[in-house]
């Protein structure tokens, strides 16, 4: 059996047999309940990414990291780039928001990601933890969201790096069509560019990103998730 695995199992199941904190927060139980309610499972995020999602929002809201706890967004980048693996999600309406394409780094991989890194000049996503900032107009990205990484060692060099959520041509369907999966970015998750003001709008001002993928270092070093 993988580590990666058994580091996983041992995050999910403990978390997955709470009911509820303090009496005003749901936890575990509620998230379930949402995840099935939203028909998440049809679009491809499985239980166990939303879940590890919610646990880290949980967390980060709990240091007082976040504006909106209400909020969160997931980028699975466990799949496929030709597949919708960005998930906005309104954990308080239980209501799926947004659900399209996400690039990756370029050096993260081809049609899947699977190289990380936090240095600069590294042209690689950065896994983890993530809360919005403001919007920004950038000279070569255009309309765009600042984003601070909030786990050491793994994304907290975003902000040097100049990581931040914009659009661009290469993360459409059209470019899938050509290309057999989406173009790759210098690290930044990036959008398709009809709905990046609408995302941007929906997700700024201190709410929770998570970039997932099921690797070894970050699910077993994460301080959020252990």
């Amino acid at each position: 059996m993988k580590v990666w695995f058994l580091c996983f199992v041992s995050l999910v199941f403990p978390f997955a047999s709470l009911s509820y904190g303090d009496g005003n927060v749901p936890v575990a139980k509620n998230s379930i309940d949402a995840y099935t309610l939203m028909n998440l499972a049809e679009t491809g995020l499985s239980r166990d990414v939303f879940d590890l999602a919610v646990k880290g929002l949980k967390k980060l809201e709990s240091d007082g990291l976040l504006q909106n706890p209400d909020i969160v967004t997931i980028a699975d980048y466990s799949q496929s780039s030709k597949k919708k693996r960005l998930y906005v999600i309104d954990l308080k309406n239980k209501s799926l928001l947004f659900n399209t394409y996400v690039a990756h780094g370029r050096n993260t991989g081809d049609e899947y990601a699977r190289f990380f890194s936090n240095k600069e000049g590294s042209l690689k996503s950065s896994l983890g933890f993530y809360v919005t900032d403001k919007p920004i107009v950038g000279s070569h990205t255009g309309f765009a969201l600042m984003i601070r990484g909030v786990e050491k060692g793994f994304n907290d060099n975003a902000m040097r790096r100049e990581i931040i959520i914009h659009s661009a041509d290469y993360a459409t369907e059209k470019f899938i069509r050509a290309y057999g999966r989406l173009g790759r970015s210098f690290g930044c998750p990036v959008l398709p560019p009809e709905v990046n003001k609408p995302i941007i709008e929906t997700i700024k001002g201190g709410t929770c990103l998570f970039l997932y993928n099921p690797d070894n270092d970050y699910i077993c070093s994460s301080t959020l998730l252990n």
